[in-house]
């Protein structure tokens, strides 16, 4: 799948909803560690236990970071994918502990 490249890179995260796939989509193209994380991490509390965030990034430094995130925090990373620089990832959130 071939994302085009903006002609502008985008100075802030666009939220652009559901996405072909049903997932919400975050474009944080242009963007670099940690705001991408950090505007994925945002988003995410608002989603659904389950419901997917699918996140455009252009940052390399990205990479690690979602992979550190979804370990630390218990979301899925159950994809990623790099064409010509840019990186897509699609995040599961988690379900919530049940604590007694």
């Amino acid at each position: 799948m071939s994302i085009p490249t903006p002609v502008n890179a985008p100075t802030r995260a666009t939220q652009t909803g559901p996405s072909q796939t049903g997932d919400t989509l975050l474009d944080v193209r242009g963007l670099s560690c940690p705001l991408p994380v950090l505007k994925a991490n945002r988003l995410l509390r608002d989603l659904a236990p389950g419901q997917r965030l699918r996140v455009l990034a252009t940052d390399r430094a990205s990479v690690a970071d979602f992979q550190s995130y979804c370990r630390e925090t218990g979301h899925a990373l159950v994809a990623f994918s790099e064409e010509n620089g840019q990186f897509s990832f699609v995040i599961r959130r988690k379900n919530p502990t049940i604590q007694a």
